[in-house]
Order: structure tokens, then sequence, then C-alpha cells
């Protein structure tokens, strides 16, 4: 088996130490030598400006090639475009373009009068521009919004006809999961890269109510292994063992590449990396 490149994607600190432990991350994930680093966007757009000022940073400090989330929530088209060119003459030319979740207290996305409409109009005027390269969401099972499978497929063969480039996946526990909705799409026409994302599962509760907000199964077998590894105080070596076997078997499976959802936090995804055979290559780049 040979070692998959991977990507990583943070959030915005929303505090000071909260920076510190965004910058601990980074420092420790840097040296595995990432394709692109992501930074999110909150929930209704509630970062908007924090994820700014997070790209820049890292871009201008770290030496990765940063991808900044963007969305359509909460803002007009213009107010959007103007973020997006921000990033541009920052030198951020990879954005991960997104519908975006609702506002907080709002039970179904509502487009801003002046805004985009969907992610698909949102893409397309970032595809316009041609500054940047163009990444997007894509659901291995039913996104909560959509009607049924096929309709997700379908809208990612749209946002990807839009101008987008790559699609990243939520996050799923089972490989199979993915080669269905691979196998899926290749059969929709679909040609472009589909990366598997990985979310190493650093807390089973919050993990749980994670999957269950967006439609990720959650197998009976992974609820009854975190059970007894939570009374024998293991949880982190079943995460480790659990993601791991997981990525192997999607390498096995033909996949090139892995985008770990880190939230903030290095050390399981280092050590999976470290088990799936990708080790440091590189020091940090330090700007004075």
């Amino acid at each position: 088996m040979s070692a998959p490149s991977v990507s990583f994607e943070f959030f915005p600190p929303k505090s000071l130490e909260a920076s510190f432990r965004l910058w601990d991350t980074v420092q420790s994930l840097a040296p595995l030598d990432p394709r692109f680093v992501s930074v999110t966007y909150g929930a209704g757009g509630t970062t908007r400006e924090l994820t700014r000022d997070a790209v820049a940073t890292l871009h201008n400090s770290s030496g990765l090639n940063v991808a900044a989330h963007l969305t359509c929530v909460e803002a007009t088209k213009e107010e959007t475009l103007a973020i997006a060119q921000d990033f541009a003459k920052a030198g951020v030319r990879e954005i991960v373009a997104l519908r975006g979740d609702p506002p907080k207290g709002a039970a179904n996305f509502e487009p801003h009068p002046g805004g985009f409409t969907d992610s698909c109009e949102l893409i397309s005027a970032l595809a316009d521009t041609g500054d940047f390269t163009i990444r997007v969401g894509a659901y291995p099972e039913k996104h909560p919004d959509a009607a049924d499978q096929q309709a997700n497929i379908d809208w990612l063969k749209r946002k990807l006809d839009a101008g987008a480039s790559e699609a990243i996946t939520q996050f799923f526990f089972e490989a199979d999961t993915f080669f269905r909705f691979r196998d899926d799409c290749t059969k929709a026409g679909i040609e472009a890269p589909i990366i598997p994302g990985i979310l190493p599962i650093e807390n089973w509760s919050g993990t749980r109510r994670f999957a269950q907000a967006c439609g990720a199964t959650i197998p009976d077998w992974l609820s009854d292994a975190f059970d007894k590894a939570q009374r024998d105080d293991r949880e982190e070596l079943l995460a480790i063992a659990v993601a791991t076997e997981l990525c192997s078997t999607l390498i096995d499976g033909g996949v090139e590449h892995l985008h770990f959802y880190t939230l903030n936090r290095p050390d399981l995804t280092r050590d999976i990396c470290h088990a799936l055979g990708v080790t440091p290559k590189a020091e940090l780049r330090h700007v004075a």
C-alpha cells in the first residue's frame, strides 16, 4: 500500500487560546506535506471575518497551500465576491465553495435578498473570475435537504459543471459507503476527483450528534465498540484503529488522496497519517 496524499481542514479561532491551538495544530501537521489545507466558515457566516484573517495569516506564515471556505449565507453577491477578491489579493487562489448552513435558529436555508440562491450560482460567479481553483462538498449519504441520494449526485454534477474541479465528501464510517457513492457518480458521468473526508473520532458523543445532524449513518458495530472503549478508557486507541482501517480500505480501493477534518486537534490525525505511511517531509516555514 503506497501512502496517500493528504489535506487538512481547520476552523478559525474565536479566542486567543484558540489561536494558539490552531497554530499548534498547523505546526504539528505541516511536516506531513499536505496538498492543501482549508479553513471553514461558521454556520450562518458567523466567522466570515475570522476565516478571512485566519486564511491570510496561514498563507503568509506557514508556506502551506491554503483554501478558503466561502458560502452564500447572509451576504449579497457583491459582498461575497468582495471577500473572494480579498483572498485573491492576498495570494489565496483556492476556494471551497458551499451553500452554507442556515443561521442559528433558522430551520432552513433562505437566500439573502441580494445574494446567491445556491452553491451553483456562487461557483459559476467564482469560475467567471478566472482567479480560483474551486472545490465543493459532496454527500455519500443523503443530505438532510435532499429528496434522495440521486438528487445529491445530480446536484454534485451541476456544481462540477458550473466550474468546480474537485469534490470533498462529508465524513462517513464505512468504506463501502464511499465506494457506492463513487460508483454512482461514475454512472452519472462525473469524472472529477472525489476526495473522501475523514473525521477522526476525538469525542464519541460529539461525533454521534454531528453524524445525526448531517445524515451520516452510524453502524451498530461502531456504537458498540465505542461504548465498550469508553468503559475501558481506550477511546483514543479505538479511534486510531477505526480510522486507520477505514483509510487503508479506501486506499486499497483506489483512493489516492484523503481529507482530514482535524477539529483543530492534530494528535489523532497525525497518528493516523503516520500509520498510513504519511511521514514528515518538511519543516514548517517560519516567517520573521
